[in-house]
């Protein structure tokens, strides 16, 4: 199977708290709900042709235990994505749990990036990572990730936790596919490369 990781970042790149103001407020964190006021259908759409190449969710504990609280409370019948989340199959990337509530779950224990590369190596389309930051950063650092999709909005918060850090190796990207919603977001669609290229600057004297 392939990995996709999919991200809601600010254009500075926080991806803390995106869906409500309560939704993460560690850290003091208190300027979550970014994403809501720029969601429009265009956006909704994409999201849900993403889903469909969907094998599996592939999750951290914490993104787990919030999405195993609130996905099966969902009743809408017209909400696009309930019904194909809860019944997706999930595994969470934990060395504390040992079961899950939100079923079907398989706890992957013991190190992630060999337990993560043991399931990547079954036969399937893709593992979408949703939210788990932490765990798509580091399978991104350990070349473990195919596809990153990213969905910028316009709003600045300088605050929060921010969807890459300053540590491990740099990341090569090619942009696959992008597209600008009516309510401003930015749908990016990246396969990873590899370590990203450095540019040679031996020999040049000067820069304008």
């Amino acid at each position: 199977m392939k990995i996709s990781l999919t991200e809601f970042v600010t254009l500075d790149g926080v991806s803390q708290g995106p869906g409500s103001p309560d939704e993460d407020t560690s850290d003091g964190f208190g300027r979550g709900g970014w994403l809501v006021p720029h969601i429009d259908e265009v956006f909704v759409r994409r999201a849900s042709d993403w889903l469909d190449l969907a094998d599996g969710l592939l999750l951290g504990r914490r993104t787990y235990e919030a999405f195993a609280r609130d996905w099966p409370k969902i009743t809408d019948p017209a909400d696009p994505f309930t019904g194909r989340m809860n019944a997706l199959p999930k595994y969470v990337v934990s060395n504390t749990l040992t079961e899950g509530t939100w079923h079907p779950t398989t706890v992957l224990n013991g190190d992630p990036v060999r337990t993560v590369a043991e399931l990547k190596a079954r036969p399937g389309r893709e593992l979408q990572i949703h939210g788990s930051a932490r765990l798509g950063e580091a399978l991104l650092v350990a070349g473990l990730v195919d596809t990153l999709r990213l969905v910028v909005a316009p709003t600045v918060l300088r605050t929060g936790r921010r969807l890459m850090t300053d540590t491990g190796v740099s990341s090569g990207l090619r942009l696959l596919h992008h597209e600008a919603t009516p309510n401003g977001l930015l749908l990016l669609e990246y396969e990873t490369t590899g370590q990203a290229p450095v540019a040679d600057y031996q020999g040049v004297t000067d820069f304008v």
